[in-house]
């Protein structure tokens, strides 16, 4: 598997988490104005979601332990974040479930104990998704790095490509070129005979031409003499 599509399967498990964490948030707030069987109906729709909660947390623990080091340093550190908004879940509605609290000690709970666990719950959750956006923006540069190598590894195929068909050039010239070598050795060899044959020739002709001159001489001595 890529590590764009691991990631992109605990960024998958991470927005759900997300979404059903805000909505157990405002559950539990309103559960905690409830009572009777209301109540009961709305804190049990709670655990339910928080179990549904703590299995997305264990799905994004397996595909954060599976990815490279340095990735699953930063995941495994989200999650111990989630862990945290999950165990303030979990005593929201024990609180809840804490039983028949008067109005006036309903009120002080909404006022005090709960607003500061909603308010920590908004701030780990305002957190993590800033953490989010880092980790996607590092997941783009990732894809980004990727896509470069490889355009680098095609640019590099098609380099050795064209290496190799010069290289085919180049041994296909140099047989051209010996084959070339080879006709200009029989054309010389071919005019050296040439050369000699024509010398002979010439001797041969001159022999012939001082043979005629002296056979005129001859003839003209003899005529002259009569």
């Amino acid at each position: 598997m890529k590590l764009g599509t691991m990631s992109e399967v605990f960024e998958g498990y991470e927005r759900q988490y997300c979404e059903l964490s805000a909505n157990l948030s405002r559950k539990c707030t309103s559960a905690s104005a409830l009572n009777g069987e209301q109540k009961k109906q709305k804190v049990s729709e709670v655990k339910a979601g928080i179990d549904e909660a703590e299995a997305l947390i264990r799905k994004m623990d397996l595909e954060a332990r599976i990815l490279p080091p340095n990735v699953k340093a930063v995941l495994l550190a989200k999650l111990r974040e989630y862990k945290s908004d999950l165990n303030n879940l979990k005593s929201e509605v024990k609180r809840i479930e804490s039983g028949n609290l008067n109005a006036a000690t309903r009120d002080e709970l909404l006022e005090s104990g709960m607003a500061d666990t909603l308010t920590a719950s908004a701030d780990q959750r305002s957190r993590l998704m800033t953490t989010t956006e880092r980790l996607g923006k590092s997941s783009d540069r990732i894809k980004e790095s990727r896509r470069t190598m490889l355009e680098t590894e095609e640019l590099g195929v098609s380099i050795l490509q064209d290496l190799h068909s010069q290289r085919q050039s180049l041994l296909h010239a140099h047989n051209t070129l010996h084959g070339v070598d080879d006709n200009i050795g029989k054309s010389k060899r071919i005019l050296t005979n040439m050369s000699r044959r024509m010398n002979k020739n010439k001797w041969i002709v001159t022999s012939i031409i001082v043979v005629l001159v002296l056979a005129i001489i001859l003839i003209l001595y003899f005529k002259l003499s009569k």
